[in-house]
Parts: C-alpha cells; structure tokens; sequence
C-alpha cells in the first residue's frame, strides 16, 4: 500500500512542477513575461489553474497518508517512560545509592553540593 501511494505521489509531483512551468508569467519579476505562449488564452489559464489546485490538494492527501502510514505501528512514547541512565559509583561527599548531579545543573542543585561538599563529617563515636 504504501508503495503505491509513494508511486502516486511522485507522479503528482512532477504533474504539479509541470502544470506550475506551464502557466504564463503575470508579472515581469525578471523583465520575462508577455508574447505568446504555448497556453495563452484566458480560458487555458482558468484550467491549468484548477489544475494546480487539484494536485495541490492530491500532494497533500498523499504525504498526510504517508505520514500516517509510517506512525500506524509506532506506539506512543514520552519522556517519562523512559528508563533512567545506571547510576554511577558514588563520589566521595556523596551519599551512597544517590545519583550525581549533572555539573551542568540548575544553580540551586550547584548551591546545593557545595554546601555538603563543606560540611564536616560527624566525627565517629567510640563506647
């Protein structure tokens, strides 16, 4: 199926480029435009206009299909279920079974280790 969307797709593609050359130039942006052409009637004009909005409208039918096609089998992801990253060996001034702080962290966090980075250790108690 989604071959066969993709071989319509591209003929319309290059319809559209075509029927998009073909049509006379109103305007003289480059200083090209008027004289005669292959479609220079009014009436020729109307046509390749409704031409290009019907295979503007079958591109977009066609890459929106195309985009549903490949998302059908994915299933919905989220940054929360996402597995966290295996902790890494505690560093010493850290408790063990927490994970370190990323250096790029938030200030409070920063603030935060250097304060327990200061403080001493409870000295050990003998009986």
């Amino acid at each position: 199926m989604q071959t066969v969307i993709v071989v319509i797709h591209l003929m319309v593609v290059v319809a559209l480029i075509a029927v998009v050359l073909l049509q006379r130039s109103e305007g003289g942006a480059l200083g090209i435009g008027g004289g005669g052409g292959f479609m220079t009637g009014r009436g020729q004009a109307n046509a390749l206009t409704k031409a290009t909005a019907i295979l503007a409208t079958i591109f977009f039918i066609t890459s929106m299909a195309l985009t549903m096609i490949a998302n059908y089998g994915r299933a919905p992801s989220s940054i929360f279920d996402q597995n966290a990253p295996a902790s890494a060996p505690a560093q010493p001034g850290q408790a063990p079974g927490t994970a370190p702080a990323a250096p790029g962290g938030n200030l409070l966090d920063q603030l935060k280790q250097l304060e327990e980075r200061r403080q001493p250790a409870p000295a050990p108690t003998q009986p």
